[in-house]
């Protein structure tokens, strides 16, 4: 069958449209249900939307509605595709055999699922009988596509004994633009001037496109104006989306306290005992709603690689940290309606606290991203890591460790150890700190034979350290470069 083209109006996405193209027209009689998932204002509508369009369809989008409501909507959804007339269905079984009959061997997208499966709890054990071997959906030849943003829900939808368990031939995650892809989609040239933009709104595409009418800062002079009239506007949906994206998840109940937990984590507070302190909570009153911010993947759990037990949380949507670290201390300010005086006031603790962290993910993100030729060998594990040191009496870390994949039965290879700076000159003292690690590394058992130490910086590198040729050096423009 032939490939299906991508729509021009579709930016990048090439992956994922081609795995949404595979699944549609798969020559296999076993292929009838997709999941697609993904935190809100990724684009999933959009991409569905397309996708439904190029091979003529069935496209439905579902509301917080009761399923009376619901089943009157999707009737007149039915009808319309099927030419005209008037569908009214008793329950979910007969609306969804009269759409397979409709829709014949064709797509059906249903997009919004979890409002569909939280006013009828029974419609995934609807779907599996209609998916069963002599189930009007495999007799019609029809393909599923469930989509959702409550990522808790969609993730059970194929777990443990869920009724659609095993019947799912695609799962597909639709993430945010990597920074690269962000920085083209927001037209933007210069790296400093994209690292800056992607630490406030990061890789989520309906924030230039929805959100603020596609108003992208001109040049590095125009940041700070471009942040006032955008994130910093009352008048601009953006300047509440933060808050909106903690109120959307069903699980939350205690707003207050995800919130407090949210902004110790943007303010540095990294661990749970960070979090527990900043927060005057225990530890153990953290494990649900760290779990349900992870479940909803506003946040992220990462082990560290050289000290067992320990893991730090860092928060995935970058609007969040901007509305924890700068908004909500500034929110008199704001409601007053004096952004220019909070933005000045709040610049120090972006630039600390936001720009500084998002710098080093995103050196990571390259570090995991680059061909063997830079490492030695292509990194099984990037993360940031911490190394205690006795004999100094403090603790080293490192913000980029790159560790080759494991071998069994022999040392852990470790292909690299980087340390970042934003908004400092780097000099040959960070390289000596780096050795220092990789001596202690060596000394726990790790292979450091072959150990690339790497600098990465936004400012630049002072010439000794450009002359002393013992780490390779990483800017803005290697980050950005295109692979």
């Amino acid at each position: 069958m032939a490939r299906l083209s991508k729509p021009s109006r579709v930016f990048d996405r090439d992956r994922e449209w081609d795995g949404l193209a595979r699944f549609v027209t798969s020559p296999s009689p076993d292929v009838h249900l997709g999941i697609v998932s993904g935190r809100r204002r990724q684009g999933k509508t959009f991409l569905l939307d397309a996708l439904a369009e190029t091979v003529g369809g069935f496209f439905f989008t579902a509301t917080e509605a009761t399923e009376i409501e619901t089943l009157e909507r999707f009737g007149r959804a039915v009808a319309a595709y099927a030419g005209g007339g008037r569908y009214a269905f008793a329950d979910w079984d007969e609306a969804l055999e009269r759409l397979c009959t409709v829709v014949g061997e064709g797509l059906i997208v249903i997009d919004e699922f979890p409002y569909l499966s939280k006013a009828t709890p029974s419609l995934p054990s609807v779907l599996q009988r209609a998916l069963d071997p002599r189930g009007y959906a495999r007799v019609a030849g029809s393909r599923f596509l469930l989509c959702g943003s409550a990522m808790p829900v969609m993730g059970n939808l194929l777990s443990g004994s869920a009724p659609l368990r095993g019947r799912a031939s695609m799962e597909l995650v639709v993430k945010p633009l990597e920074y690269r892809e962000a920085a083209s989609f927001w037209e933007i040239e210069d790296p400093r001037l994209a690292v800056l933009v992607h630490a406030i709104v990061g890789g989520t595409p309906a924030y230039r496109r929805e959100f603020i009418a596609g108003d992208s800062p001109d040049s590095l002079a125009d940041f700070d104006s471009w942040v006032l009239r955008t994130v910093l506007n009352p008048q601009v949906p953006l300047f509440r989306e933060a808050r909106y994206l903690l109120a959307e998840e069903t699980d939350i109940r205690d707003v207050a306290l995800y919130h407090a937990v949210l902004g110790a984590i943007a303010t540095g507070n990294t661990t749970r005992g960070g979090i527990s302190n900043a927060i005057g909570r225990s530890s153990t009153d953290l494990a649900h709603p760290l779990a349900v911010l992870e479940d909803s993947q506003l946040i992220q759990r990462e082990t560290d690689p050289f000290t067992k037990g320990k893991s730090t949380y860092r928060i995935a949507e970058p609007l969040i940290v901007f509305y924890e670290a700068i908004m909500r201390r500034q929110w008199t300010l704001l409601e007053r309606g004096n952004s220019e005086g909070a933005w000045q006031n709040a610049k120090p603790t972006f630039s600390a606290q936001v720009v500084g962290p998002h710098f080093e993910g995103i050196c990571r993100d390259w570090a995991m991203t680059v061909g063997p030729e830079v490492f030695g060998k292509l990194p099984g594990h990037v993360a940031a890591a911490t190394i205690n040191d006795p004999a100094e009496r403090r603790r080293i870390q490192v913000d980029v460790a790159v560790l080759a994949p494991e071998s069994p039965g022999e040392p852990r290879r470790i292909l690299s150890l980087g340390e970042v700076k934003w908004d400092r000159t780097m000099t040959i003292g960070h390289v000596n700190r780096l050795r220092r690690a990789r001596d202690l590394l060596s000394a726990k058992g790790f292979d450091t034979s072959e150990t690339v130490f790497a600098c990465y910086s936004g400012a630049g590198f002072d010439e000794n350290l450009r002359e002393s040729g013992e780490a390779m050096l990483v800017d803005l423009n290697d980050l950005y470069r295109v692979r």
